[in-house]
Order: structure tokens, then C-alpha cells, then sequence
């Protein structure tokens, strides 16, 4: 699974734009004044061929008992329970402040792995901007500038070796070819009840994988002679009371579980409103690739109004998950099961096949030739030729002169004969364009 890196530090010391460096966005907001951040971000960032997920936190104020900054510490604690190691940020120019002595007590008391940075250095000799901070006994301070980047890649470089985790696909790839389901959703839509009652059936065979990372438990089992492995974001193991106010839902957990499955299955409450949080755990699974499979848990319990508000209000707010089946099911009952493991089944195969160049390149040429894209300018992007790119999500790579000029609603059309010929329902589906550049025409342009 993907390590987790939590930034942390007094207010306005630079950690949102840490985090937005880390994760190549803009996603967090950035000002100059404190107490910006309020809540944790989370983002994916990348270092090389090492993933990891970061976590950016509101100005720290570990003492603090009431009011919104004792609601921001308790954010920022929770982040350091969900982090494999924890960058601390301090600020080089303001030196050494009594907060930051507080806050390293806090961090020592965790146990967890901190790497000391001094941020704002930029012009200033490393070995003077760091001195100060010694005295807070965490190790060597690295020098850094979160805006311009000094130092960034080596203070990222020393926090992912210090982890020692092994790359990402080493998990993924079983000598047992199991397929590997994460079962993901917000609190209370019946996770667990559903994970149990697959577990509860006749003929299903499972125990438990030990050795998965903090809490998330891989159960391998059976079903129909078809091997497979569950993984639960439900918290069946309950952690240690490390601090009072511990989330039943974390976010970390679901990304690293959807990072490390081959299908998703999405599991909504049919008694509740769709909410942003359902939005932005299907968002996550479309960023990363993941086929998908939506099961609306608690079916038994609607009347034919409720279900017909149900089936609106999910076809309106999740209609980027047109891709998926929809399934209803009651997991407490069993009802709906056998279909859900069809879907999973077609949606793993789709997310797997196996696109001959010679038949995707027909499908392109079929399709140009019965709706050709629009002019740009003078010209009009020629599309000569397909062959896949990867699989899980499958990739479809174009490749052709004036690519650039490809329309996103031209590019949606192509993805749709490309699903139909291949029958790729319940995965993405990722097209790239490449345009062959003319050797005759200037740098940066292409015919």
C-alpha cells in the first residue's frame, strides 16, 4: 500500500504549499495569514516510481481545548495517527518558536517517524537556518523552500527511505491471481454486514491475511470455486484509543485500499441522500482507474417512492460513474449478492482485456469514417492509428498529426465505440493522443 506523509506545524509555515508541491496541484489554498487550513487535505503525490499519499493539516495548537483551533488540532492529531511518518515544518526565518518545542513533545509521544524541515531557507546557508532547531532533538533539520522547491526532493527522498516500503505492485500482484476487492463507502451503509455476510455463507472458505498495514485486513475467500480477496476499509480490528477522538471513516485507509485492488465495489446507504462524501469517494476511485461495481445497501427498507427518489438522486449526483453497474441489494438479507459478484466478474475481465492493435486501429478508422473530428483552423486532426497502452484502467493511445485539436466531446465519442466493441462495462476507460511531429517545422509544432 501507498505510505502516508502528514505535514504538520504552527500556522502559516508553509504546509499547504508543501502539500500542493508534493502533489503537483493547486488543490490546497494557499494565503498569506494563518489559519487557512482548517481541515485535513488529502492528495497523491509521486516521487520517481514511488506513490504515497500526503496529508496537509491546519496550523497546530496541541494544548488548545476549545473552540475551532482545538477542532484543527484534533484533525491534525488524527492525521498523525493515519501517517507513516511525519514531516515537520518549521519556520527558517521566524526561528525557533515555544509552539514548535510544543509540538515536538507531541510528535515524540506518537512514536512515529518525523522528518524536521525548515522551510522559507531559500538564500540563506543551510547550516545556520537549521541551528536553532536542533534543540528540538529530532534529528538533522533539512533545509528547504516549499515555494521554490529547494530541497524538496531530498527531504522526500530521506522521509520514503526512511519508511522502507516495498513498491506499490509488489502487494498487488499474488502468485494466487485472486481478485482483489476493496469495499469502500462512507460510515454506517453496512460495510461490515456485507463483508460478514459474504464470510457468513455456506461453502465459502476465508481467513484472515495478517501482516496487511495498520489496520486494513485483507480476507481471502471463496465463492463459486472462484477465488477472491476482500479488502475491508470498515475498521473489523479496532485500533488502539490513541487519541479520544479516533474517526470510524478514514479517508487514508480508503485510498490505500483502492489503490491496492483490482475492483471497487461502492457501497451507498439507499435511506440517505446522496452526500459529498459519497462524491468524493467515487471521485477518488475514477482518479485512480479502479473498475467499479455501486451497490445501494438497505433496498428492503423503501417503499416505491423512496426507491424511485433513490435511483434520481444517484443517477443525478454520481452521473460520472455512467460506466458502472448499479446494484441494490440488502446486506444484512443477502438480497442482491449473487448479481453484485456477476458484475464484479465482468467488471475485473473488462478492466484486464486484451485490445489487438490491428482491431483497435480498425475501430478508429470506422469511427473517423463515420463522424470525422472538427476543423481546427485550417486543418483537421488526423487520426491514423491505435494500440493499448496498459490495462487496469485499460489505455487507448492515439496516435495521429493535430491531436491536439481533439474536442472532449469528439474523445467521449471514441471512448463510447471503443466500450461497445470491447464490451468494457464497469472500468474507466483513459484515451491519450500523440500527434507525430514534423522534423520539417519549428520546435513545438506539429502538422
Amino acid at each position: 500500500m501507498k505510505p502516508v506523509i502528514a505535514i504538520v506545524g504552527r500556522p502559516n509555515v508553509g504546509k499547504s504549499t508543501l502539500f500542493n508541491r508534493l502533489t503537483r496541484s493547486r488543490d490546497a489554498l494557499v494565503a498569506d495569514f494563518s489559519g487557512l487550513t482548517r481541515d485535513r487535505h488529502y492528495g497523491n503525490g509521486r516521487l520517481g516510481d514511488r506513490e504515497f499519499i500526503c496529508i496537509d493539516t491546519g496550523g497546530f495548537e496541541p494544548v488548545a481545548k476549545t473552540g475551532i483551533l482545538a477542532e484543527m488540532a484534533k484533525q491534525t492529531k488524527q492525521a498523525v495517527v493515519e501517517a507513516d511518518i511525519v514531516i515537520f515544518l518549521v519556520d527558517g526565518r521566524l526561528g525557533l518558536a515555544p509552539q514548535d518545542r510544543v509540538i515536538a513533545d507531541f510528535l515524540r509521544k506518537t512514536g512515529r517517524p518525523v522528518i524536521l524541515a525548515v522551510n522559507k531557507s531559500e538564500g540563506m546557508t543551510s547550516s545556520v537556518v537549521g541551528a536553532d532547531f536542533y534543540e528540538l532533538g529530532l534529528g538533522e533539520p533539512n533545509a528547504i523552500s516549499s515555494a521554490h522547491g529547494d530541497g524538496v526532493r531530498a527531504m522526500l527522498d530521506e522521509a520514503l527511505d526512511a519508511l522502507g516500503i516495498p513498491e506499490p505492485d509488489e502487494e498487488v500482484d499474488n502468485p494466487d491471481r485472486s481478485t482483489r476487492i476493496a469495499v469502500v463507502g462512507r460510515p454506517n451503509v453496512g460495510k461490515s454486514t456485507l463483508i460478514n455476510t459474504l464470510l457468513g455463507e455456506e461453502r465459502v472458505i476465508a481467513f484472515d491475511l495478517p501482516g496487511t498495514t495498520r489496520d486494513a485486513i485483507a480476507i481471502p475467500f471463496s465463492r463459486g470455486n472462484k477465488p477472491y480477496t476482500l479488502i475491508d476499509t470498515a475498521g473489523l480490528r479496532k485500533r488502539g484509543k490513541i487519541f479520544e477522538a479516533i474517526e470510524k471513516f478514514s479517508v487514508v485507509k480508503t485510498l490505500q485500499a483502492i489503490a491496492d485492488c483490482h475492483v471497487v465495489i461502492l457501497m451507498l446507504d439507499a435511506q440517505q441522500d446522496i452526500s459529498e462524501q459519497d462524491a468524493h469517494i467515487a471521485g477518488f476511485i475514477v482518479e485512480a482507474g479502479r473498475a467499479l461495481v455501486v451497490a445501494v445497501n438497505k433496498w428492503d427498507g423503501l417503499d416505491t417512492y423512496q426507491k424511485e427518489t433513490s435511483r434520481n438522486d444517484i443517477a443525478r449526483k454520481l452521473r460520472f460513474l455512467d460506466f458502472a453497474n448499479v446494484h441494490t441489494i440488502s446486506a444484512i438479507k443477502g438480497f442482491g449478492l449473487t448479481e453484485l459478484f456477476k458484475d464484479v466478474d465482468l467488471a475485473y475481465a473488462a478492466a484486464m482485456t486484451k485490445m489487438p492493435t490491428p482491431k483497435l486501429s480498425r475501430i478508429l478508422e470506422d469511427s473517423v469514417e463515420f463522424q470525422q473530428p472538427k476543423r481546427v483552423g485550417r486543418f483537421r486532426p488526423k487520426l491514423r492509428y491505435a494500440h493499448q497502452g496498459g490495462s487496469n484502467p485499460p489505455i487507448v493511445i492515439i496516435h495521429g498529426n493535430g491531436l491536439d485539436g481533439v474536442t472532449a466531446s469528439y474523445r467521449r465519442y471514441l471512448e463510447g465505440r471503443f466500450r461497445e466493441a470491447f464490451h468494457l462495462r464497469g472500468t474507466p476507460l483513459r484515451i491519450e493522443f500523440r500527434s507525430t511531429k514534423n522534423p520539417f517545422l519549428e520546435p513545438g509544432k506539429s502538422h
